[in-house]
């Protein structure tokens, strides 16, 4: 059965089509992606411009093509928190439905944090032990804690690499005082997560899971030996910290040719990687490791796990 997934988030309208079977691993035969930063198109009031909406509905009837050219079985279509949040969100969310011809699942911050805890729990196992997940997107920063496929705590906070970027690091390069700005920030809205989730036990793994800790990795981490012949990627808390100083120097057209800082990352990475920083900080995490399954596969995982597969004749 052909499955499709599509995330429609802060940063990215991002569709993923994979082939399941029961009992099988998700076998991704296509991924496309279309940025946007719909921060930038925030107005004052909140609402996201009739530019901005466009750009989401024509982004969403692409990925629908595509899908359809994928001759895909089920789309699971989603949407995160520019979409969520926006004053005008439910007129968004009605052209966004007219767009795709189904429904959309909006997922409140907390749900977002327990689909991509499950897809981290699976792709490391249950001998992994007690996780504790971050992941950065676009308008939100999820962390969450647990030793089974559900978290024991969930938490989402307004610290998405986009957002933080346009409220406090607007200027470009934004320059050491902004930098401390957004980190004060950071740590204010922390605290209570940091409480709650420092009452777990201590993880045997810490995992960062978005596209933009897997940048921040391949700048300031390094690979491992992993299962099979497989390398996996960790990231020390200190190197991560020694990049951000240079990387809010320089601006922005300068970033994408350092390592692994895509052309669509330049602007949000320092944000990012303020953010993350102050995270592993606050939660007293040395290093990470990066899961390359995230939010969608988390979906779709559930999903199939929904599914009532009868035994073949």
């Amino acid at each position: 059965m052909r499955l499709g997934v599509l995330d429609i988030g802060s940063n990215t309208v991002h569709l993923l089509v994979a082939d399941v079977r029961p009992g099988g691993r998700p076998q991704a035969t296509t991924s496309q992606r279309t940025v946007l930063r719909l921060m930038r198109y925030l107005e004052p009031d909140g609402s996201i411009s009739e530019t901005g909406v466009r750009a989401l509905v024509d982004a969403v009837a692409q990925a629908r093509a595509v899908a359809q050219a994928e001759n895909v079985a089920e789309l699971l279509a989603t949407a995160t928190s520019a979409v969520r949040e926006a004053t005008n969100g439910a007129d968004v969310i009605a052209r966004i439905e007219a767009a795709l011809g189904q429904e959309l699942q909006v997922l409140g911050g907390e749900s977002e944090a327990r689909f991509t805890f499950l897809a981290v729990r699976r792709w490391f196992g249950w001998s992994a032990g007690q996780i504790l997940l971050f992941d950065i997107g676009g308008g939100s920063l999820e962390v969450a804690s647990g030793a089974d496929e559900l978290p024991d705590v969930a938490a989402s906070v307004p610290l998405g690499a986009g957002r933080t970027t346009v409220e406090f690091l607007p200027n470009d390069p934004p320059g050491g005082d902004a930098v401390e700005v957004l980190r004060g920030h950071a740590r204010t809205l922390l605290a209570p997560v940091a409480e709650i989730v420092g009452a777990q036990p201590r993880p045997n793994h810490v995992v960062g899971s978005s596209k933009a800790i897997r940048s921040l990795a391949k700048l300031a981490g390094y690979p491992v030996p992993g299962w099979s012949g497989s390398e996996r990627m960790l990231l020390p808390r200190g190197a991560l910290g020694s990049w951000i100083p240079r990387l809010a120097r320089i601006p922005a057209s300068a970033r994408q040719e350092l390592p692994g800082i895509t052309a669509d990352r330049t602007f949000q990475i320092v944000a990012a990687a303020v953010v993350l920083h102050t995270a592993m900080t606050a939660l007293d995490v040395d290093e990470l490791e990066v899961s390359p399954w995230a939010l969608r596969e988390g979906v779709l995982l559930r999903y199939i796990e929904s599914l009532s597969w009868q035994e073949p004749a």
